[in-house]
């Protein structure tokens, strides 16, 4: 029977049960949503690496005049960096053309954690229903949605996002574990206001008290985006569409 698995956080995941699986990491505030932003807007390759030390690493191999290095660390921009987390930073005019290399303190290390599997996809609520529709596109008999979280700590808009896609799914003939079963109860209750639950979130009443609404109106755009993105060699691809083998599975929403 197939399998779908909604893990909480990081944390969670089990390296040794991910070969064979496709694992669909979820960051809505800010990582998934920014990797996705700098590959939409043109970037020439996205390296998403757990830590400081990688991002070293990858830099070092790389022509230097061309690199952008942005994201953040417990929740402050990284010292002699570009950029930090927030997806309006990486406007086309600015990454056009360029490699970036984007380091977070949770959602870039869940993409790390997840490597073992087969597959693994970018996700958040701008490309649930891409997402979803890809997942039903595809012949898969073992899905692991996994929510950053943060610190260890399960927070609701990863939540959100992981229950946004399942909600697009047919889940009929399929084994749920019983965070996927809470997080299609979890739709059910919010799928006419994402964008409420969302506010009520920790992170998303930072937004709300901070004035940053510009910034949680797009986070919180439900099907903005079309690309769905996989990780493959350490890098940003748009994930190729299982019905052609060749097309891509997005493009620009």
């Amino acid at each position: 029977m197939n399998r779908l698995r909604v893990l909480m956080t990081r944390q969670e995941v089990v390296p040794e049960r991910l070969p064979g699986a496709t694992a669909v990491v979820i960051d809505v505030f800010m990582a998934t949503t920014t990797l996705l932003t700098i590959l939409e807007n043109g970037a020439r390759n996205v390296y998403p690496v757990s830590g400081l030390w990688e991002a070293d690493e990858v830099l070092a191999k790389l022509d230097a005049e061309r690199v952008l290095r942005g994201g953040e660390q417990d929740a402050a921009r990284i010292e002699g960096y570009d950029y930090g987390p927030f997806p309006e930073e990486y406007a086309p005019e600015v990454v056009d053309g360029k490699d970036v290399i984007f380091v977070t303190t949770n959602g870039t290390r869940a993409i790390t954690d997840a490597a073992p599997a087969e597959r693994v996809l970018i996700a958040t609520l701008r490309n649930a229903p891409a997402v979803a529709r890809y997942l039903e596109a595809s012949d898969l008999d073992s899905i692991y949605f996994v929510c950053a979280g943060s610190a260890g700590r399960f927070t609701v808009e990863d939540f959100l996002g992981a229950a946004t896609i399942l909600s697009y799914l047919d889940v009929e003939g399929w084994r749920l574990n019983d965070a996927a079963w809470l997080a299609l109860d979890f739709a059910g209750r919010h799928a006419d206001d994402v964008s409420g639950a969302l506010k009520r979130s920790r992170a998303g009443r930072w937004f709300v008290e901070h004035d940053r609404m510009d910034a949680f109106d797009f986070v919180a755009d439900v099907g903005a985006s079309d690309l769905v993105p996989e990780v493959v060699g350490g890098k940003l691809h748009p994930a190729v569409a299982p019905e052609s083998g060749t097309h891509d599975a997005g493009g620009t929403g």
